[in-house]
């Protein structure tokens, strides 16, 4: 049966690929997906054909795996983080029903969340939530709502593309949503570029994250009433203690 694999690479460091991830990319004969993250595992595998779209190419890159994949070659379609979190297992799989010969495997890989947190320390140590500030496919109005019910929810919050270069002030927005439930000393963490040589991640304090500068590569955590600053460390408790 023609198989497509839909697959999380992490990061984009090799050091992050899981051992179902690799295995994914040797079956394949064809690695597709964003320029960007096929151009960070391209170099493993040198001889293998690549098909490529930039941003805003997600159902014709979709649809070419799908219909490369029916033509009887196994083909990965490759996503950042975790193909099931922001990734292209949804649209696929929405897609499939077009393509009933085709077998389609989804292969987890760490999403910024996780990687981002383990260079903090524990931020979502307990209940946490991830809301993407994007509002290319989903309105600020949803977005706004969502932020505001996690803030009086009290949950760790982890924030995807919390900025870019026509959402400019989208963070300070976001931080001044919570600001109205959240105290402004709640700690909080910023990490940059997960898993590559330009790497950086501090702590800070939500008051002076509203000014601090983000960007698509950012990705940023927002602590509980509960989350704690254990030296360069930001720690949500689990609860252990009680």
């Amino acid at each position: 049966m023609a198989k497509l694999y839909v697959v999380g690479i992490g990061p984009g460091d090799s050091a992050y690929l899981t051992g179902e991830a690799r295995a994914a990319l040797e079956a394949a004969e064809v690695l597709c997906g964003y320029t960007l993250y096929v151009a960070l595992v391209s170099p493993l595998y040198p001889d293998k054909e690549t098909y490529q779209t930039p941003m805003k190419g997600e159902m014709e890159r979709c649809r070419w795996a799908l219909e490369t994949a029916q033509s009887g070659r196994t083909v990965a379609l490759v996503c950042s983080g975790d193909a099931g979190v922001y990734g292209m297992a949804s649209p696929v799989l929405q897609l499939a029903k077009d393509y009933p010969d085709v077998e389609i495997v989804v292969v987890p890989g760490i999403t910024a969340a996780l990687s981002g947190g383990a260079l903090l320390g524990a931020p979502l140590g307990h209940d946490f939530c991830v809301i993407s500030l994007s509002d290319l496919l989903t309105p600020w109005e949803v977005i706004e709502k969502r932020l505001v019910s996690a803030a009086e929810g009290d949950f760790a919050i982890c924030l995807y593309n919390p900025a870019s270069k026509h959402r400019r002030d989208y963070l300070q927005k976001a931080c001044d949503i919570l600001l109205r439930t959240k105290a402004g000393d709640t700690v909080c963490g910023m990490t940059r570029n997960i898993g590559r040589a330009s790497q950086s991640w501090s702590i800070t304090t939500l008051r002076e994250l509203r000014d601090t500068g983000a960007d698509m590569f950012t990705t940023v955590f927002i602590g509980s009433s509960q989350t704690e600053r254990i030296g360069d460390r930001m720690v949500t408790p689990r609860g252990y203690r009680k």
